[in-house]
């Protein structure tokens, strides 16, 4: 698309979290300082909560790339599990093998001996479950219970979740009352301001191979202000952006750009109203598309010759 038009050697704002563009603002230091704080000291149940698209997948990898030598680590990308296959799914993750024949009481008899296996080796076993608000009620509280497993000096199991404000919700109910207080430490990703925003951006646009900002002033401005410095909305507008700077041959993307994919963009708020941005759009996409088309032809009658 627009990677030679800017001089990138990557796509700069992809939507897979990847953490070669990790940008280590102040809260997700914040955040990881205070999980490897706690897992170091052994605490049980950890909770780090967000908005959709603050960035709690990728900081879940990126704690992942950064394990201690002692820790053993267990994770659960999918939560959509029932109690069985929640304990099946820790058990692979250990180490243990499947096997059809192995009941219930057998597997959990199977999972606490390798929990004591991994202890006596100096392991500490940690479980990390992304999108956790997706847990089933039942599955919750068969994690609880796995938490039980403890020798005199410590727990053999350690859990975080990683999950949306819905998660706190769920966890306020009268049920969830023994879990609630077994959470000892809690944290809140908290999103973007209009700084941290220009700084995420200069940061991704230098790991994909520039280091000149392609973005105005009023287009920082107006990326802040859509996207509610919401991660994943700042990375989709600043896509849109440079793509339609790039079909209108300009070397920035400016606040025109900005307001055009906020337009195209779900879950903006607020939305620009003016109707004659519609046809703008239209001629700037139809650029784009068109510069890329020729761009294409070009390539393919190159190599035909």
């Amino acid at each position: 698309m627009y990677q030679q038009h800017f001089q990138l050697s990557r796509m700069p704002f992809g939507l897979t979290p990847d953490t070669t563009f990790f940008v280590p603002l102040q809260q997700h230091n914040d955040v990881l300082a205070v999980l490897k704080t706690a897992l170091n000291a052994g605490e049980g149940f950890i909770k780090v909560c967000g908005e959709v698209g603050s960035g709690k997948t990728l900081l879940c990898r990126k704690l992942l790339q950064q394990t201690e030598a002692d820790w053993q680590l267990a994770y659960v990308p999918d939560p959509c599990l029932s109690p069985i296959e929640l304990r099946w799914t820790l058990a692979l993750e250990l180490g243990l093998k499947y096997s059809a024949n192995i009941d219930p009481p057998q597997l959990l008899q199977l999972l606490q001996r390798q929990l004591m296996l991994l202890a006596g080796q100096g392991k500490k076993t940690i479980v990390l479950i992304d999108e956790a608000q997706a847990l089933p009620d039942e599955t919750l509280e068969a994690l609880r219970l796995l938490t039980n497993l403890e020798t005199e000096q410590r727990k053999l199991l350690q859990v975080v979740l990683f999950g949306q404000p819905e998660l706190d919700n769920r966890l306020s109910s009268y049920r969830f009352r023994q879990l609630r207080q077994r959470i000892s430490f809690s944290c809140r990703l908290t999103l973007l301001n209009r700084q941290q925003v220009g700084a995420y951006l200069q940061q991704r646009l230098y790991q994909a191979g520039t280091q000149r900002m392609l973005f105005s002033e009023l287009a920082l401005r107006a990326l802040a202000r859509y996207s509610r410095g919401v991660p994943r909305l700042v990375n989709i507008l600043a896509h849109k952006a440079l793509l339609l700077a790039f079909g209108e041959g300009k070397a920035h993307a400016g606040y025109q750009h900005v307001r055009l994919a906020a337009w195209d963009t779900e879950d903006v708020q607020p939305k620009p109203r003016a109707w004659w941005w519609y046809g703008v759009v239209s001629v700037s996409v139809v650029a784009a598309t068109c510069a890329m088309a020729a761009g294409s032809q070009w390539f393919a009658g190159w190599v035909t010759l």
